[in-house]
């Protein structure tokens, strides 16, 4: 026996370290046992995590029919919103023994069958015949599933639904209450898709139709970040600038507030901005973003997933995340008084 092998932590020597038998130990770091209390499930965590334990993934798929694996298929990583899912959902699988892979803009279904993860997160799918007959394929063979979706119906997977139309107006009606010089800054096609149906640039075709929009300035830029800096710099360059800008996304905010203060512009005394998914980014961003979304979206989705990877297949569940206002330093402009 190597010395590494000697002093390779075990599944025998976590439970000895947090006092508990091998059975206790193993439903913990498998997440298998909700009914284990608190505080001996933090015990041996908190011993696993102190001796550097990894469970043998091979060894558990041979035994278990587990992989340990939690896939996360995700549209864009460089959205503060899928960063945020991939580290909450990493680290709360990590504390349940299993491992999170990432994957961004590929084909999740050829992946998911190739790799048999326990539970697979699939961001957007599209909503057309082929995606519902993978759905069901993945689903008939067994795979435990937890999809992103505003529209598509539980069918033995679990459904996270945030519908994010009525969060655009939160956040627009924040700005509309200080000025009727706002822009909309959205990617190329969300307004031929808002002709379908109710999305996040509805709300501010209705403000504009209404008249509560002094002009229409909507600002199409191509889906990335670098694009949504290149289109707000345009935009604030203009000798008829806004006195405000909503962005379909925080990660859009961010780049408007950045394009403001390439320009020499003050947020939010020169611009006010307004964002969409309250990620954590845009709240410790300088200035804070003001942003509608849901409560702890990250850590909630995070439980979800990992519950998922746990328990048997059923009918599905649909879980409603509801979109608040948070109203932060990029909307809340200096009292001129000086109080």
């Amino acid at each position: 026996m190597t010395p590494s092998q000697a002093t390779r932590p075990t599944l025998r020597t976590v439970a000895a370290a947090a006092g508990v038998s091998t059975a206790t130990a193993s439903y913990v770091l498998s997440g298998k046992d909700a009914s284990i209390p608190a505080e001996t499930a933090a015990r041996v965590l908190a011993a696993a995590k102190e001796q550097g334990y990894r469970p043998n993934r091979a060894a558990r798929a041979m035994r278990t029919g587990r992989t340990g694996l939690v896939l996360l298929s995700l549209n864009m990583m460089s959205d503060p919103w899928s960063l945020g899912v991939s580290e909450s959902v990493g680290q709360r699988a990590a504390e349940h023994g299993l491992a999170a892979l990432v994957q961004a803009h590929g084909a999740w279904f050829d992946t998911i069958t190739q790799v048999q993860p326990d539970v697979a997160y699939v961001d957007s799918p599209d909503e057309d015949a082929e995606t519902a007959s993978q759905l069901e394929r993945l689903v008939a063979a067994g795979q435990r599933l937890v999809v992103f979706s505003e529209r598509l119906e539980p069918a033995g997977f679990d459904v996270v639904r945030s519908a994010a139309a009525p969060g655009s107006e939160l956040a627009l009606n924040e700005l509309l209450s200080h000025t009727a010089q706002v822009a909309f800054l959205t990617p190329a096609g969300t307004v031929e898709l808002s002709r379908e149906r109710r999305t996040r640039y509805t709300a501010y075709q209705e403000a504009v139709a209404a008249g509560r929009v002094e002009r229409d300035l909507t600002t199409l830029y191509d889906g990335s970040r670098a694009g949504a800096f290149r289109a707000a710099v345009g935009l604030l360059e203009s000798a008829d600038r806004p006195a405000a800008i909503a962005a379909n996304t925080d990660y859009a905010a961010l780049a408007a507030i950045g394009a403001a203060q390439f320009l020499g512009l003050k947020v939010p005394e020169d611009l006010l901005v307004t964002g969409l998914g309250n990620t954590d980014e845009g709240a410790e961003s300088t200035p804070s973003l003001t942003s509608a979304g849901p409560e702890n979206f990250y850590e909630r989705q995070a439980q979800i997933v990992v519950d998922a990877a746990t328990r048997e297949i059923g009918d599905g569940t649909v879980h409603d995340f509801e979109w608040l206002l948070h109203r932060r330093a990029s909307t809340t402009p200096p009292d001129p008084r000086g109080a």
